[in-house]
């Protein structure tokens, strides 16, 4: 999966080192690197002090053990799974700002959802974009999903509203909307994005059964302001993590998980349309302390 994304956090706690200033000093500057917030690095280690002081652990690789654990008790309440509407057709919205991987993203869940025997179509509703619903279209094709597309510039409510009535008469199981990321000045992008929220409603009785952001862990702590902007406007259910392969850092996932409290649903793994994983917090604890073969000595 991720292997090694704490590798300056674990190469810290190599070895018999014993704990002392020094070594936590390192430790926090090591979290920082990592993306995990200052405030939140410095929770960290003085909690991981007292824990040290009180189960008597004394050197590098016991702490190492009580922060795996301290992390995972940290994450482990937003490990929730994909809702499912209470009828056909389940409704993901897909909201993030342009360039984090959105587009693919969505593929990666229509593939994956295809793969278990479902039904899927995309709604092209970023229709301020300009090429957005061909890209759709080509990933569409692709993962052998149905797409709902109109002109470019036409009312992204109209073409939700025309893309459910479109899964709704095809007995879709799970329809994905396509949003945009940015628009033209004379119009506000969280006025829009509720616009779409209000559509669904309408047409299916409740808002869509996930409204899911995708976010791109290289950006760091940028992610963390995306997040609480999206999430003010329309009500964030889930996060994707992208591009989580492409770094050598995880701790923004930290971040997000003490300071928002927003579920993790997805981490997107690579640009192939099954490269797309379910968030375990078992698993993505191992996978943050990864000892690589290519750590600094």
């Amino acid at each position: 999966m991720l292997k090694g994304l704490f590798s300056k956090v674990t190469h810290v706690l190599r070895g018999t080192r014993k704990i002392d200033d020094d070594l936590l000093d390192d430790l926090e500057e090591a979290l920082v690197q990592a993306d995990v917030s200052a405030k939140l690095a410095m929770r960290l280690v003085e909690e991981l002090k007292t824990r040290a002081e009180n189960t008597h652990v004394e050197d590098a690789a016991g702490l190492e053990n009580v922060l795996r654990q301290m992390i995972h008790n940290m994450l482990r309440p937003l490990e929730k799974p994909l809702n499912t509407g209470p009828t056909a057709p389940t409704v993901f919205l897909i909201a993030g700002v342009n360039g984090v991987g959105k587009t693919t993203s969505i593929a990666k869940i229509g593939h994956w959802y295809r793969s278990h025997g479902n039904d899927v179509v995309f709604i092209a509703a970023d229709t301020y974009r300009a090429a957005a619903a061909d890209q759709l279209d080509v990933w569409a094709r692709r993962v052998n999903c149905d797409i709902v597309r109109q002109q470019p510039g036409a009312d992204p409510g109209a073409v939700v509203h025309d893309g459910l009535q479109a899964a709704l008469s095809r007995n879709a199981n799970l329809v994905i909307i396509d949003t945009a990321g940015r628009l033209h000045t004379k119009v506000n992008l969280m006025e829009e994005l509720k616009k779409v929220v209000r559509v669904v409603e309408r047409v299916l009785g409740r808002p869509p059964d996930e409204s899911l952001l995708i976010l791109d862990a290289t950006t760091g702590q940028n992610g963390l302001n995306q997040a609480r902007v999206f999430h003010e406007a329309i009500d964030i259910t889930g996060l994707m993590i992208a591009k989580l392969d492409g770094t050598a850092k995880g701790g923004i996932v930290l971040t997000i998980a003490d300071q928002l409290g927003i579920p993790i649903k997805l981490i997107g793994l690579g640009e192939k349309p099954e490269s797309l994983a379910l968030f375990e917090t078992r698993r993505f604890v191992a996978d943050l302390f990864e000892r690589n073969g290519g750590d600094e000595a």
